[in-house]
């Protein structure tokens, strides 16, 4: 005849609670790394005069130009807008 132990195990001898501990402790570990990257490697704080002698490529030229020029030439209409819009209407409407 077998006897079994009726002693009770201390808590960490059952896997059911590390399944259940381990899941939060690996997200609150992941959060620490996650914080002492982002505090560590942290970008610099540009003041005014760099951000505006960075817009300035070398050649002299503002750099976002190129930008504010294909924004300004998508919002502009083509040659009589309203009038080649009206002429490519399906035929049903």
């Amino acid at each position: 005849m077998t006897r079994r132990s009726t002693d009770p195990q201390p808590w960490y001898r059952y896997p059911i609670v590390w399944m259940v501990v381990g899941g939060p402790l690996v997200v609150v570990v992941a959060s620490l790394v996650t914080a002492f990257i982002a505090i560590r490697g942290a970008d610099p704080v540009l003041t005014r005069e760099d951000s505006a002698a960075a817009a300035v490529g070398r050649d002299g030229m503002d750099t976002l130009s190129p930008a504010v020029q294909a924004r300004n030439h998508a919002a502009t209409p083509k040659e009589g807008g309203v009038q080649d819009a009206e002429a490519h209407k399906p035929a049903g409407d």
